[in-house]
C-alpha cells in the first residue's frame, strides 16, 4: 500500500468538516488533482496555495463552513488556501 498524497489527506479531512457535503470538481472539472490512476476532485494544490471546492449541506452556514474548511487545511497546508462553495445541496 502508498501513502496518500497530501492531497488526498486534503480531500479526506474536508469531507470530514461539518456543513461539507461533498468535493466539487467545477463547473466544468477543472478543480482537481490528477494522480497516477486516479483523480483528487475538488481539490487542487498550485504555486499560488490550494483551491479547495465544495458543496455544502443547506441549513450550514456558508461563511463558517469555509472558515472551518480553511482552518482543517491549514493544518496540513502551508499558503494560502481558497475555498469556493459550489454548491448548496439538501441535507
Amino acid at each position: 500500500m502508498t501513502e496518500p498524497d497530501l492531497s488526498e489527506l486534503i480531500a479526506d479531512a474536508v469531507l470530514a468538516t461539518p456543513g461539507v457535503a461533498s468535493l466539487h470538481g467545477g463547473m466544468f472539472g477543472e478543480a482537481a488533482t490528477y494522480l497516477p490512476g486516479k483523480r483528487v476532485s475538488g481539490v487542487r494544490i498550485g504555486d499560488d496555495g490550494v483551491e479547495i471546492h465544495v458543496a455544502v449541506t443547506s441549513g450550514s452556514s456558508i461563511r463558517e463552513t469555509a472558515d472551518a474548511v480553511r482552518t482543517v487545511v491549514a493544518s496540513l497546508f502551508t499558503g494560502p488556501v481558497h475555498v469556493t462553495v459550489e454548491d448548496i445541496v439538501r441535507a
